[in-house]
């Protein structure tokens, strides 16, 4: 999909893809604005269900089959099942289904083989644990079906200054970002209910970003995602009652980068996510190596015999956002997941912002005037 820039009004939005909706001003009669509606419904709606309705089942099997892992911050030392992964997936791939059939669109298609391809990478991990280099190198061939497919635009637009033309360049920033967000997501999830919550309040970003910008298809997608991670929320919340798994956090954080590369959005994205990326940022600046997290000796935080999380002070442990947010006084886990939606918001909020700020190109009649 061709960047929108508002402040070029010689410009449109012009899908690669036929079949696709140009401006909202220009619904083709073959797609009326009764059919974007709909898809915009039953795309998120079908996500939701699936997971609302397979996650109580998948709890069963994985207790039965004795896939489950101990919750260090629960009191009793409660084993939770893991992965939710497979029904996060599902829920996604159905919402893409009914999407990809209204739209025809190749960039959706791209958005799920991606998206699955990060399930699979997480899957693997969660089955058999694999070295550090695994995750970025599987990440990055993960963003495949995205160049193959030409499902995006070698300009990379920028708030204010429009777009810089990279055609080379992009074809090694795309893996990078899935590589990005798919490893930052996973990142993220140490606790209960921060990923899927982070995941949620970012991705209504991004989708508000993909309205402004009239990217309507993506929008539907980006919409999608949030419903998978809103639904995952309420059991995935404190108490746990089911982890995501690397394959799930994989797969959302997968998903999210590709709906941002497919939509032209990454700088968005980016702003969306920085809580995420500066915890990312800390951990590999402090380990100075690319590294599991399961295999980082010195933790940065602590879990008190109260259960309270706090810094742990060690030194030459590593850093992360938790342990900056928890410092030396001891924090529940609820304060702490608190502390980073409230990030998520603010961070999220200059996304929306930053989406507004590329309808308006320097110099054009669109700027605000003196």
């Amino acid at each position: 999909m061709k960047r929108l820039i508002v402040a070029d009004k010689k410009r449109k939005l012009e899908p690669r893809s036929s079949g696709v909706l140009e401006h909202v001003s220009q619904l083709p009669s073959t797609l009326p604005l009764l059919a974007l509606a709909a898809a915009a419904v039953i795309s998120p709606l079908a996500a939701s269900a699936t997971v609302h309705f397979a996650i109580p089942p998948l709890i069963d099997r994985l207790r039965r089959t004795g896939s489950t892992v101990v919750d260090v911050l629960k009191p009793d030392g409660g084993m939770v099942p893991r992965p939710a992964g497979p029904v996060l997936t599902a829920g996604f791939m159905v919402a893409g289904a009914v999407a990809y059939a209204a739209f025809q669109s190749v960039e959706i298609l791209a958005v799920m083989l991606t998206a699955l391809s990060c399930f699979v990478v997480g899957y693997v991990d969660d089955k058999r644990v694999m070295g550090g280099w695994f995750k970025p190198v599987a990440l990055a061939a993960a963003a495949a079906p995205i160049l193959l497919l030409g499902a995006y635009d070698s300009n990379l637009s920028f708030p204010l200054f429009g777009d810089t033309r990279i055609p080379i360049l992009y074809l090694a920033l795309a893996p990078l970002m899935i590589c990005i967000t798919g490893n930052t997501a996973n990142s993220i999830d140490v606790m209960n209910g921060l990923l899927s919550g982070f995941m949620a309040i970012t991705g209504a970003a991004l989708t508000a970003a993909l309205v402004i910008l009239q990217n309507y298809e993506m929008a539907v997608v980006s919409l999608s995602l949030v419903a998978v991670s809103a639904a995952y929320y309420r059991y995935h919340r404190i108490p746990c009652r089911i982890f995501p798994g690397d394959s799930g956090a994989l797969m959302l954080g997968g998903a999210y980068g590709a709906i941002a590369i497919c939509g032209g959005v990454e700088i968005v994205a980016a702003v969306a996510m920085l809580p995420a990326i500066i915890n990312s940022f800390l951990f590999l600046a402090s380990v100075k190596r690319i590294v599991e997290h399961r295999q980082v000796a010195k933790k940065s935080t602590v879990v008190t015999d109260d259960f309270r999380i706090k810094c742990s002070g060690v030194k030459g442990a590593s850093i992360s956002l938790v342990g900056l947010i928890a410092g030396p006084v001891p924090h529940t886990e609820a304060q702490v997941v608190s502390a980073v939606f409230k990030l998520a918001v603010i961070s999220s909020g200059l996304a929306v912002l930053t989406a507004l700020m590329m309808t308006w190109s320097i110099g054009s009649g669109w700027w605000p005037q003196a």
